[in-house]
C-alpha cells in the first residue's frame, strides 16, 4: 500500500502545474518511472458506453498476456454454454447387478468436466463428490465389484499441459495436468509441520489421502529461530514427493499443493478406497480406462457440478489454471467430438471473431496463461471486455471478476482507495509480466473498460502491481 501511494503521489505531481490531459500525464507519469525504462507497457482504456478511448500505449501490439488470457476463455465459455450449464460425472458398467448385490465386471468412473470434484463447495473434505456417488451405489445395493474400479476421461484429448509450459510449473497444482476426470484440482495438498523436539520428524500430512502417492520425508525439527530450509521434489513420471531439509519449531506448518501424474487413475484409485470405507468391495485393481467405453451400459450414479456461472467465478476469482483449460476442452468438445486444446482454441477464436474481437494477429497457446508464448493486444482485450457488457449474460461475467479490496486476487490491494469496490478487474502474473483487465467506475458513474500489461521488466513484482493499482485508482477517480 506504501508503494501504490508513492505512485499516486507522482502521478498527482505531474498534474499540479498544469492539467491540459489530465488522465494522459497522469497515467504517463506511472508508465514512464525509472524502474520501468527497460519494460514494455501496453494500454488502453476506453468508455464502454460512448466507445471513446481516453488512453492507449502500444495498444495495437501484442503483449504476453498472463492469467489475464482467462478473461478469454470465461467469457467464450459463458457464451457457448451459458450461465447455468453443468457437467456430469457419472459411475456406469457394462456388468450385470445381481440379487446378491454383485456386479460382475469393471465399473467405469466417467469424467464430464466438472473441475470441482474436491472440497471446495465442502469444508475441505476433498473426497466427498466420490462419497456421495459411493452412496448412491449403496442405495442401489451394490455390495460388492467384481471386477475393477477405471478412471475414463475419454471426452477431452490431446497433451495434457500446454505446449510450453515451464519444468518448474509441471510439479506443482497450478501446473497440474488437464483431465476431464480431475479429483482435488489433480493434486495433493500438503502440510509440513516441525516435531515437539529439536531433531525430531517434522510431522506431514496429506489430503486426500490415498495410497495412490507416496510422502517420503527425511526433513527434521532444529531449534526455535533457526533459518527453515525445507525443500520438496515429485520426479517427473512418478508420484513419489520427496520433502528433506529442515523447519523450526515455533514456525507455522508449510502449506502446499502437489500435482500428480494420470489425473484420472488417480481419480479412480481414490473412488475404490472410498468405496470400501463405505464397504463395498472391490476385487479388482484401479486403473485408467484407456480404450473406449463398452455400447451397451448402465449408469449406477450421477453427479452434476455446480452451475457455470460458479464455475467461471472461481477461474477469475481464483486464477485458477486447470479449470480454465478444462473448460477450454470442454468447448472444443462441443464443438465436435474430442475436446483438444486445438478445437477448444478454435471454438474462442470463433467466438471472438462473432462479437467483433479481431483475434488474428493473437497466439493463443493455453486457455490459462501459464504458456509464455501466448499473445494478445491491449486494444482488442478491451474490445473483449466491451463486447462483453453487452453481452446478454454480461452481469455474470463481471460478476466473476475479483473486486478491488473485497474478494479474489485483488482483495488485499486497493484497500482504502478510490478503487475499492469500483474497480472489478483480473490479474496476471508470470515472471517479467504483470497485467490488469477489467471494468472500472469513474466518480460520475461511467464504467471504462481498460487493460494494462507490462512485459520484460526487471522491476519487482511489487512495483509493477503498485503501478497496476495506481492506474486503476486513477481511473476509477477520474
Amino acid at each position: 500500500m506504501r508503494l501504490l501511494a508513492v505512485f499516486l503521489l507522482v502521478a498527482a505531481s505531474a498534474t499540479a502545474a498544469e492539467k491540459p490531459v489530465p488522465l494522459q500525464r497522469r497515467v504517463d507519469a506511472i508508465l514512464d518511472r525509472p524502474a520501468f525504462a527497460p519494460a514494455f507497457w501496453g494500454v488502453e482504456v476506453r468508455n464502454v458506453r460512448t466507445g471513446r478511448i481516453l488512453y492507449a500505449r502500444n495498444a495495437e501490439k501484442n503483449f504476453k498476456p498472463a492469467s489475464s488470457l482467462k478473461l478469454v476463455t470465461t467469457a467464450a465459455a459463458l457464451d457457448a454454454f451459458g450461465p447455468v450449464a453443468r457437467f456430469r460425472t457419472t459411475v456406469e458398467t457394462a456388468g450385470r447387478l445381481d440379487d446378491l448385490g454383485r456386479i460382475v465386471g469393471d465399473v467405469y468412473l466417467v469424467g464430464g468436466g466438472d473441475p470441482n470434484l474436491s472440497g471446495r463447495f465442502h469444508e475441505g473434505r476433498a473426497t466427498v463428490s466420490f462419497e456421495q456417488l459411493a452412496a448412491q451405489l449403496e442405495t442401489a445395493g451394490v455390495r460388492r465389484i467384481e471386477g475393477r474400479v477405471l478412471g475414463y476421461d475419454g471426452l477431452f484429448g490431446g497433451d495434457r499441459r500446454g505446449e510450453d509450459w515451464s519444468w518448474g510449473d509441471l510439479v506443482w497444482c497450478y501446473g497440474a495436468e488437464v483431465s476431464a476426470l480431475a479429483l482435488n484440482d489433480n493434486c495433493v495438498d500438503l502440510t509440513v509441520a516441525p516435531g515437539e523436539r529439536e531433531g525430531d520428524a517434522v510431522v506431514t500430512g496429506a489430503s486426500p489421502p490415498s495410497a495412490y502417492y507416496r510422502i517420503v520425508s527425511t526433513a527434521t525439527t532444529t531449534a526455535r529461530g533457526a533459518p527453515g530450509d525445507l525443500r520438496l521434489e515429485r520426479d517427473l513420471g512418478g508420484n513419489v514427493i520427496r520433502i528433506s531439509g529442515t523447519h523450526a519449531i515455533g514456525q507455522r506448518p508449510w502449506q502446499g499443493s502437489v500435482a500428480l501424474e494420470d489425473p484420472a487413475r488417480f481419480a479412480a484409485t481414490v473412488f475404490a478406497e472410498v468405496l470400501a470405507a463405505k464397504g463395498i468391495v472391490v476385487t479388482g485393481e484401479a486403473d485408467l480406462m484407456t480404450a473406449p467405453l463398452p455400447g451397451t451400459r448402465r449408469i449406477l450414479a450421477t453427479l452434476e457440478s455446480a452451475p457455470l456461472s460458479e464455475l467461471i467465478s472461481i477461474v477469475n476469482k481464483k486464477s485458477q489454471n486447470l479449470h480454465t483449460e478444462m473448460l477450454l476442452r470442454l468447448m472444443g468438445a462441443r464443438r465436435g467430438g474430442v475436446g483438444t486444446r486445438e478445437s477448444g482454441t478454435e471454438a474462442v477464436e470463433e467466438f471472438l471473431l462473432r462479437i467483433g474481437v479481431r483475434p488474428e494477429s493473437w497466439q493463443l497457446q493455453d486457455a490459462s496463461g501459464l504458456s509464455r508464448s501466448n499473445l494478445l493486444s491491449p486494444h482488442e482485450m478491451v474490445s473483449l471486455l466491451v463486447a462483453m457488457d453487452r453481452h446478454p449474460h454480461a452481469a455474470v461475467f463481471r460478476a466473476s471478476l475479483p473486486i478491488a479490496g473485497v474478494d479474489g486476487t485483488l482483495d488485499s490491494r486497493m484497500k482504502g482507495t478510490a478503487a475499492e469496490s469500483r474497480v472489478q478487474a483480473k490479474t496476471g502474473t508470470i515472471r517479467n509480466v504483470n497485467a490488469l483487465a477489467g471494468y472500472a467506475t469513474a466518480r460520475n458513474g461511467e464504467r471504462l473498460a481498460f487493460y494494462a500489461v507490462v512485459n520484460h521488466h526487471t522491476a519487482e513484482g511489487s512495483d509493477a502491481t503498485a503501478a497496476l493499482d495506481a492506474l486503476a485508482v486513477i481511473l476509477a477517480g477520474s
